[in-house]
């Protein structure tokens, strides 16, 4: 009954769609499902990115149980549209 597959956790490949800069040296990442409707947002410190020389990468792959849902159609379709561009314009490992 341990079927490997039932206990694979699923995972989408989402791409970067925004950044923006708080004023609490944080720097919040939005990475959006293709079809625009789920994201996964991501809060990292501006400090900690410096001293690594990290930048973010144009995709990463996220459990679909970490998605949340986008609300409004409008957002969805910006986001849409953004991740066409990303994905025509950047590998999934480039940094942005």
């Amino acid at each position: 009954m341990g079927d490997a597959d039932t206990d694979a956790e699923e995972t989408v490949r989402c791409w970067l769609v925004e950044r923006t800069y708080t004023d609490r040296d944080l720097i919040d990442l939005v990475y959006a499902t293709p079809d625009g409707s789920r994201v996964r947002r991501k809060q990292i410190s501006a400090t900690i990115m410096r001293q690594r020389g990290a930048e973010a990468t144009a995709a990463t792959d996220v459990s679909t149980a970490n998605l949340d849902p986008v609300a409004d159609d409008q957002t969805r379709e910006r986001y849409r549209a953004e991740v066409e561009r990303v994905r025509a314009e950047y590998d999934p490992d480039d940094e942005l």
